[in-house]
């Protein structure tokens, strides 16, 4: 991949002093773990915003269902898993 930009940062000296040790001892140039972190932070924020798309979209279903009457009462589900729970106790 050919690098068409530059991208320059100020930072603390010793911040500095101390990544570009790491990054020597790990036999890597410190611009190659640079833009190592630059893609996990990338796909990390991707990965949020996808699943903020995805509760986002369950909410929106889930509002749809309770206003047209899909719903059913917080009383009504917890009956059925206080049953459930019993029948798989009863089995153990």
């Amino acid at each position: 991949m050919p690098k068409a930009a530059v991208f320059t940062m100020k930072l603390e000296p010793d911040l500095r002093d101390e990544f570009m040790a790491a990054a020597e001892a790990s036999h890597r140039p410190a611009s190659q773990v640079v833009r190592e972190m630059m893609r996990e932070f990338v796909k990390r924020q991707q990965d949020q915003r996808d699943h903020s798309d995805f509760l986002r979209r369950k909410i929106e279903v889930a509002r749809t269902s309770a206003e047209e009457g899909r719903g059913r009462s917080n009383e009504a589900v917890e009956a059925e898993f206080a049953a459930r729970r019993a029948r798989i106790i009863d089995r153990a």
